[in-house]
């Protein structure tokens, strides 16, 4: 289950092999740059999901329409999940390191810019710059993690860290973004970045070893160009699809971005050096792991997207207040993702991964069944559960994804795992978040009378976001004020137990399917003595 360390030190440079950790043993040089490596997993994740708890705030100030507003989410990772695998290649040529410098400085300067956008427009190209060079940053970690650890236990516990900082960041972005937006302004998530990657830059040339494929591919450019004409038009259309409902309009970016999908595989079978090495995913094991981080994430990132808007536009809670209720998630998130790591010594690996699944649908099916009009608790309480499943799932997938494949595929498959986890958080947001945002405009009922009391403008921006609902309702008279609140409560609640329904459904196949195809790997155990 678990790759040798002298296959990995055979396939290193020699430069590379100045400061080799040797198995068994991890001194405080390394750990100190694991705890480096930390600071663009964090940023990264807390990034994915920051901003969501500033969208009201963002729709109050740049009066965006519900599209920009899901735009303004998904450019980040839209573009980051395109470009993962060639700046991890990328990274194979010009070294693991240097690519992940370039990348923080680069994401800390367009942070900064993009915090005093003036307008949606402006936002969305910052976060779409913002993912270029996030892309440059999240290929690097786990290859890195793998090098610096060479033995198995080791490195499954270094893995199990990154693993909690990934989950846990995208936990800790509503606290950090709630207080951010409470205390300053919306800007002020984005411009933090600067000194969270300051430790990175001042020391990581120092603690962290250099790492590069001695004897790379051709980089192909054709490759990476057909990569994003495969996302990009795939979740427009997604959109446009569950606002506007079927028709040749949303229809045909879909049809355009599989189509460019079945040119791009076509490419990569016929190429000596392929972009994406298609052949692993005939590894059941790989192919089956990477389902079950995409799915976890997709279930994690759709939960926070609705819940940051119920918390402060339906329960009342300020944008701090509603981040220190998701603590208890936070601290389940890390605290399971490490948990897991003894665990699979005496449960097989496949059955700890297809619990972790379990429980996340069981956190969904409290969404479905519970009555959300009572107060936060029972969503807090789902959200635990979820955040429990997701720590634990996601630890030991990346586990199984890094040891199932032969020792000179690592750096692809380190790719192709990250490449999942911004997959699954950009899926979580688009689908689930545009069929939230479709339910929500089909089942709005206006009360009467609100066209001769507020301006068509103000009418629209009810009609397209919660937000814009609540924000109407607190300047109107008090029977009509509440007469909206009411229409919008309900038809937003209408659009949570639908998407709760959805991922409830997919955990459950999710883990069934898990328990299937990965029952027969052993435990950890045995391969390590």
């Amino acid at each position: 289950m678990t790759l040798s360390s002298a296959s990995q030190q055979n396939t290193q440079p020699a430069s590379q092999k100045l400061r080799q950790p040797q198995p068994g043993c991890a001194g405080w040089r390394d750990w100190l740059a694991l705890g480096l490596l930390m600071f663009p997993v964090l940023l990264v994740a807390v990034d994915n999901t920051a901003l969501t708890f500033a969208l009201p705030a963002i729709a109050r100030s740049l009066e965006t329409t519900g599209v920009q507003l899901l735009w303004i989410v998904d450019a980040y990772p839209l573009v980051l999940a395109g470009l993962l695998v060639a700046m991890g290649s990328l990274g194979d040529r010009i070294g693991r390191r240097r690519l992940l410098l370039t990348g923080s400085v680069g994401f800390a300067a367009v942070s900064a810019a993009t915090a005093f956008a003036p307008s949606a427009e402006w936002l969305i190209a910052g976060r779409a710059a913002l993912g270029f060079f996030g892309a440059m940053l999240m290929p690097s970690t786990l290859s890195l993690i793998r090098n610096i650890f060479p033995d198995p236990n080791r490195r499954r516990l270094a893995i199990a860290i990154w693993a909690a900082g990934f989950s846990g960041g995208a936990a800790l972005g509503p606290i950090f973004g709630g207080w951010l937006v409470e205390e300053f302004w919306w800007g002020a998530i984005l411009l933090v970045a600067v000194p969270i990657m300051l430790p990175l830059l001042v020391f990581g040339p120092a603690f962290i070893p250099e790492s590069k494929d001695p004897r790379p591919g051709r980089l192909d450019v054709p490759s990476i160009v057909l990569s994003m004409l495969v996302m990009v038009p795939v979740v427009y259309g997604i959109k446009e699809l569950a606002t506007k409902g079927f028709g040749a309009g949303p229809a045909a970016p879909i049809v355009f971005g599989l189509a460019m999908g079945f040119v791009f595989v076509r490419r990569q079978h016929r190429l000596a050096s392929p972009l994406l090495d298609m052949s692993l995913f005939g590894n059941r094991v790989f192919s089956t792991a990477i389902t079950a981080n995409i799915l976890a994430l997709f279930s994690f990132n759709g939960f926070i997207l609705f819940l940051a808007q119920h918390l402060q536009l339906l329960d009342g809670m300020t944008p701090s207040g509603a981040g220190v209720a998701m603590i208890p998630a936070l601290v389940a998130t890390v605290v399971a993702g490490l948990a897991v790591v003894p665990l699979v010594r005496r449960v097989r690996p496949g059955f700890v991964v297809a619990g972790g699944l379990a429980m996340s649908a069981a956190g969904y099916g409290l969404v479905v069944f519970g009555d959300h009009t009572a107060g936060p608790v029972l969503l807090l309480a789902a959200l635990l559960i979820l955040a429990l499943g997701v720590g634990a799932a996601e630890t030991i997938s990346n586990d199984l994804i890094l040891g199932s494949v032969p020792a000179e595929k690592s750096g692809a498959a380190a790719a192709i795992s990250e490449t999942g986890y911004e997959v699954g958080s950009l899926m979580g947001t688009a689908v689930l978040g545009s069929i939230l945002t479709a339910s929500y405009q089909h089942n709005l009922r206006l009360p009467a009378g609100l066209e001769d009391t507020a301006s068509p403008h103000t009418v629209q921006q009810a009609g397209e976001t919660l937000a814009g609902a609540m924000e109407l309702a607190a300047g109107l008279p008090g029977p009509l004020g509440e007469a909206l609140r009411g229409a919008a409560r309900l038809a937003f609640d209408s659009g949570v137990h639908i998407t709760a329904a959805i991922a409830l459904v997919l955990m459950a196949g999710a883990a069934v399917l898990t328990a299937v195809v990965l029952r027969k790997i052993p435990t950890a155990a045995p391969a390590e003595r």
